[in-house]
């Protein structure tokens, strides 16, 4: 039974996972030749790079983990050379004992992981409450005003969210009432146990019962014609909505509870010491690793091995570096996974995550100026809330401290990040995804990112939407780049990438509007344009690279 569309009949719910029906499966590496604004890479290869040589690129996946052993994966994955496999020693001396394919920061010493953890307005909140909950905002100085007022942002946030995580509950045990209550009205008219469309429609089509129910089997129904047992609709029915249930209830228990910290029984770190690198354990794919499986895939998923899918990099090596929980993922983590990433060789790290606040933004800031000083490009992804990032907060972000003369300093972008938002695989105004957060000054520029079929763990196979895909594709063809053309340094690249996109002239619908704004596609990110890995290869042949000293990448 398909769980989404019991659901949309009655609730406006947004999920990752989404049908089968649509474009091809393959859609986002296709040309507009082929009808699509894919990312163009079929076409690159087979004219462009079809007899140029290539070296192995190292992309780091700072996720929730990877499947390491996929069937299109499992070719692809990073190996340290460095590391002898589970001897429990540190053998490279890296401060990781036996990370062979990556770093799990959200791990314990003794193999257990992070599940569920909170959002960072959670933990924000919890920070504070103890401080402000009964202040007296006329006796505090200017910085505890400052405080204090990111206290009731913070309050606010959690609170309105507890309430509307309760009202989803109510409403989804009042639609499965519902349901059932109408189901039993059109058992007593069957007056048997059969449960097919061609009985319904034999029934009173005035009936309020028989309508809904007829409804409702139309859009779950696997095979067009319904059920033969009224307890398997029941069984499925029950399933699909106590899983979205549980999603809200999980909400309740840990995501939005301020007295939940997963951190002091499992990974044990010294939390308060935020320059802290060394914890964690080397389980690089946790107890959920979709996520990151499917991120993986897209980047560089196995080519030529006759079964799975294309992933847009074909000479790749995956780093899985584990940071991301069911809630909002750590500053500290973040930090650290970078550093990791480009202490161990990556070349590009892929980070489709982000929140609303930050525990300590400086910390994520100074791993972005380290991997600016390594020359590693960051592709972030731009999320998924229909906002203006140029409006509202989005963490991690391209904005970083730059020292001026001897004291002065100013926020400035950061020269290797690339932030990504969302194109749907549809056109004219419907080009840009519903979902995707945009920004004229902080979005860079779009990635397909609908209906991306990639890899989940288990052999497994799911077409996943988000930002969160957008990124890697548009980390791929990054990765494509580094491999072609090795003497191009990150900034280079993010020029290359910027420039040669497709501008797009279209007039679009503006996320988060319900199609009563539209604006030109061009006042949605800094580029005005879409990825394009075709025009992208064809001006990095033409652009000398800066790079000095291109060395083999470890691992690679």
């Amino acid at each position: 039974m398909n769980r989404i569309l019991i659901l949309t009949l009655f609730i406006s719910f947004s999920f990752t996972l989404v049908a089968q029906d649509g474009p091809p499966k393959d859609w986002w590496l296709m040309s507009t030749e082929d009808g699509y604004n894919g990312v163009q890479s079929y076409k690159t290869y087979n004219e462009l790079l079809k007899d140029r040589a290539s070296r192995t690129v190292i992309v780091a996946v700072i996720d929730s983990g990877i499947d390491v052993n996929h069937e299109d994966l499992k070719g692809n994955i990073w190996v340290n050379p460095g590391e002898i496999a589970n001897n429990g020693i540190d053998d490279d001396k890296n401060g990781y004992i036996d990370d062979i394919n990556g770093w799990n920061f959200i791990g314990g010493a003794d193999g257990t992981n992070v599940g569920p953890d909170t959002y960072e307005a959670t933990r924000v909140y919890g920070k504070l409450k103890y401080k402000y909950d009964n202040a007296d905002p006329n006796k505090l100085n200017k910085s505890q005003k400052e405080e204090y007022q990111l206290y009731l942002k913070v309050k606010e946030n959690v609170e309105s969210s507890i309430e509307s995580a309760k009202k989803n509950v109510e409403q989804i045990d009042a639609i499965q009432d519902r349901i059932l209550g109408n189901l039993s009205d059109v058992e007593e008219l069957l007056d048997e146990k059969s449960l097919t469309l061609a009985d319904i429609d034999s029934l009173d089509s005035d009936n309020e019962s028989v309508s809904m129910i007829k409804n409702v089997m139309r859009q779950v129904s696997t095979n067009g014609e319904g059920y033969t047992e009224v307890n398997a609709f029941k069984a499925d029915l029950t399933e699909a909505l106590g899983g979205d249930k549980k999603r809200f209830e999980d909400q309740l228990k840990y995501a939005f509870n301020p007295d939940f910290d997963p951190r002091k029984t499992i990974v044990k770190d010294n939390y308060a010491d935020q320059t802290e690198r060394y914890y964690g354990n080397n389980d690089v794919q946790g107890p959920d690793a979709s996520h990151g499986t499917h991120v993986a895939g897209i980047i560089g998923a196995m080519t030529g091995n006759e079964f799975g899918i294309e992933g847009v990099s074909r000479n790749v090596k995956l780093m899985s570096v584990r940071a991301v929980p069911d809630g909002d993922e750590r500053d500290k983590d973040v930090a650290n996974a970078i550093r990791y990433a480009v202490d161990n060789g990556a070349s590009i790290i892929n980070m489709s995550f982000g929140k609303g606040f930050s525990w300590n933004e400086g910390i994520v800031e100074d791993a972005i100026k380290y991997a600016e000083k390594h020359d590693v490009l960051l592709v972030h992804a731009a999320g998924n809330s229909a906002q203006d990032n140029d409006i509202t907060d989005n963490f991690p972000n391209d904005s970083v401290d730059k020292r001026y003369w001897l004291f002065w300093k100013k926020k400035k972008p950061a020269k290797n990040w690339l932030e990504i938002g969302a194109l749907s695989y549809k056109k004219d105004e419907d080009l840009v995804a519903t979902f995707s957060n945009y920004g004229k000054v902080n979005v860079d520029l779009f990635s397909p990112g609908v209906k991306i079929y990639s890899t989940i763990p288990g052999n497994g196979y799911a077409s996943f939407q988000g930002t969160s895909m957008a990124s890697p594709a548009a980390a791929g063809v990054a990765a494509v780049l580094r491999s072609y053309f090795p003497t191009l340094t990150a900034e280079q690249i993010k020029q290359i990438l910027m420039a040669s996109g497709t501008k797009m002239s279209d007039q679009v619908k503006v996320p988060g509007t319900k199609g009563e704004k539209i604006v030109g596609f061009g006042e949605l990110s800094v580029s005005g344009s879409v990825i394009n890995m075709y025009e992208a290869v064809k001006m990095a042949m033409q652009t000398k690279g800066n790079k000095k000293k291109v060395t083999v990448n470890k691992g690679a």
